[in-house]
């Protein structure tokens, strides 16, 4: 038993490991240099004589505001879809736009593409450039950018950023990625290759979520397609040549926290009621007509004092201010000698004037002799 139990476990030990990738065998066609696995073949209609087994279709709701411009270019964007054996419809009571496969369709993935030229469509994107999705090397990307912030405000000022004055800065995207970009509403419409998409969307993201501007992306794209053209840099690594932007930290106002009033379990007192406020002041008690005399004299005291107060607030605009003179502490101390000495002249003439105006007070019946009495004779004092 000892050795057949022996014998077994050698057996399971030198069992060989399943390969997983057994199938993953090297292919004669892997290393063919003449193959371009990069490139985009167009499609031959003789690879699917039979066409589609089902049909599909897609619609899409577009806004009032386009109704007319696609009613205008309707008949391009139908003959263009027909030529690929698709159907489309404009229906304008419901707002929407409709594609869907034929008898006729051969391409299995063109009703994919009408589906991404009516979602163009409806972006605003014109007629003409929009058709150019039906081309096997062309793609879209439609980036919502509208829930990425919430502040309206900054939304649009980071939407502005990234059109750039003038349409500058998306000019400038578009000649460096290669696509067609057109910013609208919460949508960024683009078009190109899936290299150029995967960049847009990029650029895009940093710009709304404000990590970076568009034009340090615009920098380092023109230093990438300057590199791309030294053939001795294709298989090195960039980075030691691309700048490093960091982002400015810029000190923000601190947002006062309100204290949190404590929870209590007990309700709040009970405020007094109006019944409870005149039986305190006793006012339950009086009479109407008491009441009302009250009332005609509470009015007439706030009148009063409203017509006081506006009279006092006219009468302050006719109320001369101050004015400050400054005055040298020489010429301060020359005025106060200039007073004291004019006092002093005033006080001579004073006593001046009031000599003069006693001589002048002379009654003249001293001096006139009245007729019929004699004139009084001085008695001569006998001095020793």
């Amino acid at each position: 038993m000892e050795a057949d139990a022996a014998e077994i476990t050698d057996v399971l030990t030198t069992k060989k490991p399943k390969h997983k990738g057994k199938h993953d065998k090297p292919k004669p066609w892997d290393e063919d240099p003449h193959i371009d696995r990069w490139n985009i073949e167009k499609f031959d209609p003789s690879w699917n004589q039979g066409g589609m087994l089902d049909v599909s279709s897609f619609s899409t709701l577009f806004p009032k505001y386009r109704e007319k411009y696609l009613t205008d270019a309707w008949p391009m964007v139908k003959s263009a879809l027909k030529e690929f054996g698709i159907d489309c419809e404009l229906n304008k009571n419901e707002g929407s736009m409709t594609v869907k496969t034929t008898i006729k369709t051969r391409d299995p993935y063109i009703i994919v593409k009408a589906r991404d030229l009516i979602k163009l469509l409806s972006r605003s994107v014109p007629a003409p450039q929009a058709v150019k999705i039906l081309n096997d090397d062309m793609s879209c990307d439609i980036i919502k950018i509208g829930n990425m912030i919430h502040n309206k405000e900054r939304f649009v000022k980071r939407r502005q950023n990234l059109v750039g004055p003038n349409s500058s800065t998306l000019k400038a995207l578009e000649l460096l990625t290669g696509c067609y970009i057109l910013v609208q509403g919460n949508t960024v419409a683009a078009m190109g290759s899936f290299k150029g998409l995967k960049q847009v969307r990029r650029i895009v993201e940093d710009c709304i979520q404000n990590k970076m501007h568009p034009v340090y992306h615009i920098k380092i794209l023109m230093m990438k397609k300057e590199l791309e053209k030294d053939p001795a840099l294709k298989n090195e690594n960039w980075d030691r040549f691309l700048p490093k932007y960091k982002k400015k930290t810029v000190k923000q106002k601190k947002v006062k926290s309100k204290k949190k009033k404590q929870d209590t379990p007990f309700p709040p007192p009970q405020q007094p009621s109006m019944e409870d406020v005149r039986l305190e002041t006793g006012e339950y008690f009086l009479s109407d007509k008491k009441k009302q005399a009250k009332k005609w004299h509470e009015k007439q005291e706030k009148q009063l004092e409203k017509t006081a107060e506006n009279k006092r607030k006219r009468e302050a605009a006719f109320v001369p201010p101050k004015e400050l003179i400054k005055q040298d502490p020489i010429t301060y101390a020359d005025d106060n000698k200039d007073v004291a000495a004019m006092a002093i002249s005033l006080k001579r003439k004073a006593k001046e004037f009031g000599k003069q105006k006693s001589s002048d007070n002379v009654n003249p019946e001293d001096y006139i002799a009245i007729s019929g009495e004699q004139p009084h004779k001085k008695k001569k004092s006998n001095r020793n």
